[in-house]
């Protein structure tokens, strides 16, 4: 049985991983074939013959928030590992050998995809197998036959077979739910920022768009930060096209698919780079002719609605705004959230580096530069960005006397996972930004049915 484990004295302040097998006989003593320092990468895979163990390191401890994941595969009896993927700059997930083993099967993070791939054991070349825009989930290869998990701007995740680099769906399990539907097609967007960096995003526009017409805009925020909005079906954006928004994701500076030095870019520097390439794409589809700029609204969740909450205390052009799972007071996480070794390596003790903890902190500290109406919400369950971060904001919100309300989801961690909630928050999505981008005071009932 092969395994990793990190058996550091303090594994909660630590990121030192060993490789380790267990025999199958009693008495045996555990062997150790690598150790790595870094993000934890837990998929391992052994070779055919039983002979090699595939596993993924991944970045410098220190930069565990953005973390990529490398190939590598270490002998059992005993040698030095080899990092398969040192030059791919990319993230890599879920590896698994092929019937000969001579490669590795992974999952590729690239820009606004990601893909199967094929990489030697030889050499480490790397060979793409789909050039579809589209999210590869899972992926398998037994008895020369090799079958994913997928979905695209237009379909939910199915199983498909892969042949020849072609997909050919086999399961149908999302085809009655599909069929009444109107969706709208999701397009690939590119700009400059004020710094001159090339980002890039994906606009979906609202539901029979009409050109020269323009829309209210809504800016998602994808989380992580070192997540990114991709071609997969994103049943929000396309509840909130029905209802006549053109949605925006950006893949900030911070995001996968573009490498490592894009994804460190914001190292200790939270809501000042990814804020400037958010607003850049607002800036891009307003001079598009597609969004109205007296109709801006924006939202996000987890690391989205921290940089929601970034946002409107940076621009006081959004009219509506819905921070899920944030927060903003970022000293006052300290100990009561996940992130200790984080915080610890990138920003340094709130005691020893106050003056950086409150510049990331800006948009409680500074909360009366924000007008915008906004609605916080979260689970009282969660520990992962803990509810205390939405609570601080709502009441600084009504201190200030700015349109506010404050929406908890009992039971529920970070991310929800009742049926009922997950509508009810979606209702309240619609109810929000049609109150006060639409002048809606009537509850919004998600429409996505054609007439």
């Amino acid at each position: 049985v092969a395994f990793l484990s990190n058996r550091d004295k303090d594994p909660d302040r630590s990121l030192s991983y060993q490789v380790l097998i267990m025999r199958p006989k009693a008495g045996e003593a555990l062997v150790k074939l690598a150790t790595y320092e870094g993000g934890e990468g837990s998929s391992l895979a052994w070779s055919p013959d039983g002979q090699y163990i595939a596993y993924m390191p991944g970045s410098e401890g220190k930069y565990t928030a953005y973390n990529m994941n490398r190939l590598a595969i270490v002998p059992v009896r005993g040698g030095e590992a080899r990092v398969l993927t040192a030059k791919l700059d990319r993230n890599i997930l879920s590896p698994e050998f092929s019937s000969d083993g001579k490669s590795v099967y992974v999952l590729v993070e690239d820009d606004t995809v990601q893909y199967p791939a094929r990489v030697s054991v030889a050499d480490g070349s790397v060979t793409r197998l789909v050039n579809d825009k589209a999210v590869i989930s899972s992926y398998c290869a037994k008895s020369g036959n090799q079958a994913v998990i997928g979905s695209d701007d237009m379909h939910p995740e199915e199983v498909q077979a892969l042949e020849a680099g072609k997909l050919r769906k086999l399961s149908h399990e999302n085809d009655a739910f599909l069929a009444p539907l109107k969706l709208s097609p999701m397009e690939n967007v590119s700009f400059k920022d004020k710094d001159g960096v090339e980002v890039h995003g994906l606009l979906v526009k609202p539901l029979d768009y009409q050109a020269g017409d323009k829309y209210p805009l809504l800016l998602r925020i994808h989380g992580g930060p070192n997540g990114q909005d991709a071609h997969e079906f994103r049943f929000d954006d396309q509840i909130f096209a029905a209802n006549g928004y053109a949605v925006l994701n950006v893949n900030y500076r911070g995001s996968a698919g573009r490498g490592e030095s894009f994804q460190r870019a914001i190292f200790a520097d939270w809501g000042d780079k990814e804020v400037a390439d958010l607003l850049a794409g607002v800036d891009h589809v307003i001079a598009m002719g597609v969004a109205d700029p007296e109709r801006l609204g924006i939202g996000g969740w987890s690391y989205g609605g921290i940089l929601t909450d970034y946002t409107i205390a940076t621009d006081p052009r959004f009219k509506a705004a819905i921070s899920g799972a944030g927060s903003a007071n970022q000293i006052s996480m300290y100990g009561v959230d996940e992130y200790v070794y984080q915080y610890d390596n990138e920003l340094g003790p709130p005691w020893k580096n106050p003056d950086a903890w409150v510049k990331i902190s800006y948009p409680f500290f500074k909360a009366d530069r924000i007008h915008t109406p906004t609605l916080f919400m979260g689970g009282d369950k969660d520990f992962n960005v803990p509810l205390v971060g939405s609570e601080q904001m709502y009441q600084a919100l009504r201190t200030l006397d700015v349109p506010t309300e404050l929406v908890v989801y009992p039971g529920e961690f970070h991310g929800f996972t009742r049926p009922s909630f997950v509508r009810d928050r979606l209702h309240r999505y619609l109810n929000w930004y049609g109150k006060y981008l639409k002048g809606a005071e009537k509850p919004a009932v998600a429409q996505t049915k054609a007439p």
